[in-house]
């Protein structure tokens, strides 16, 4: 089988569709032309900052590698490198030079069992195969010139979903789901000891939690997870029991049609819509959109046209206008707070706090001022602050 047929579909068609977003063409011109001037260097800060890894002095985890590549059909000379730390990460860089480069943490070559590393390392494989790296999503959020916030939203979905795909690559090279499972489990809690034991049906008992939760999935999660670039493991791996449980895996599993409509039921709990539905809670969580972004456009005492341009995309062409009266707004903020939280879920009241951040960053800068405004809604929400600055700060490079 070759690993395009493994890749989820909804992965290929919204990559397809962001490639052709003029924002997406002209960060992409930008580094074409910066790799036309010459290498970045990223070989160069390897060397000198972890260690790399030889045939020699690291013939099992070259073995676990050389499977991934048949498996894959890969033919890009191969760089492993190792770097001190304790926290459990790998990732795969865009090639250079004609050579891929993946590292990983030292904690992770340490604590994960061999199936488990090849499901990391197929992982990452799998971002280059995909060519996950054609969309350069952290130099278009964070970059000098932000993209609307509608596609910003759009480039969070999608990077989501390439994970899904880099996430079979991974489960077809290590070929065993309770290894794939546990690996996940182990990324999510950081645990490796025998004092917890991983079982597959109870940590996949989350999903099922999240959803008889009347649709609420980030019900005993950690809340930053769930409008991050990746999905919360217990999903991922729902998601993944499924594709070992298709025709991709085994004789006579289910379609890919009934595949994906599985995956896509599972993904949806991560991208709560309100901007066009008229339930009680998609007006409230509106109403408090269009409060909160006029309050926090207003922090500064300076409007710029970058945060009204962000403010249209959510709403109409000059909705924000002279007539709007940002103190009378700032006065009804706490009563659409309390109206959301009464008719709004946990998970709910995060998106409006997302796209917030979403509009306060459309100037690429938000200013303490703003900061302020952010907390201030975030804590009338019940939502941690430490969820605003992940927004704001997390990285988003493929990993």
């Amino acid at each position: 089988m070759h690993a395009d047929d493994l890749r989820y579909r909804t992965d290929k068609q919204q990559s397809d569709a962001l490639l052709e977003e003029k924002d997406v063409k002209r960060v992409n011109e930008a580094l074409e032309k910066q790799e036309a001037e010459g290498p970045t260097g990223l070989r160069r800060r390897l060397l000198s900052t972890s260690v790399r890894l030889s045939r020699k002095m690291a013939p099992d985890v070259y073995k676990l590698s050389d499977e991934c590549v048949e498996r894959l059909s890969m033919d890009t000379p191969l760089e492993l490198y190792v770097h001190a730390s304790p926290q459990f990460n790998a990732m795969c860089f865009k090639p250079e030079e004609g050579r891929l480069f993946v590292m990983f943490s030292s904690s992770l070559l340490e604590g994960f069992t061999s199936k488990e590393l090849q499901f990391v390392m197929g992982h990452e494989f799998g971002h280059h195969v995909y060519d996950h790296h054609a969309i350069p999503i952290g130099y278009l959020v964070k970059g000098q010139q932000r993209p609307d916030p509608r596609l910003a939203l759009r480039l969070f979905t999608w990077s989501r979903n390439a994970e899904i795909s880099a996430d079979r690559a991974g489960a077809y090279c290590a070929q065993d789901l309770h290894s794939v499972a546990s690996g996940l489990f182990k990324l999510s809690s950081g645990l490796t000891g025998s004092l917890v034991k991983f079982d597959l049906d109870e940590f996949l008992q989350q999903v099922d939690d999240m959803q008889a939760e009347d649709a609420e999935p980030g019900a005993g999660a950690p809340q930053g997870d769930w409008f991050s670039t990746h999905p919360f493991s217990p999903l991922r791996v729902k998601a993944l029991r499924m594709f070992f449980e298709s025709n991709l895996m085994k004789d006579g599993g289910s379609s890919l049609d009934e595949l994906d409509v599985g995956v896509q039921r599972i993904m949806s709990l991560m991208e709560p819509s309100y901007l066009d539905a008229r339930t009680d809670a998609a007006i409230a969580m509106r109403h408090l959109l269009f409060a909160g972004a006029v309050v926090v456009a207003n922090a500064s005492g300076n409007v710029k046209k970058e945060e009204i341009e962000a403010f249209e995309k959510f709403f109409e062409k000059g909705d924000f206008n002279d007539k709007l009266n940002a103190d009378r707004i700032k006065q009804e903020l706490p009563q659409r707070i309390q109206r959301t939280n009464d008719n709004c879920t946990d998970t709910q009241r995060m998106q409006v706090i997302r796209d917030l951040c979403v509009i306060a960053m459309a100037d690429g800068n938000v200013k303490d001022k703003e900061l302020d405004v952010l907390h201030m809604i975030a804590d009338g929400l019940e939502v941690s602050r430490t969820f605003v600055c992940q927004t704001i700060e997390q990285d988003l490079d493929p990993d």
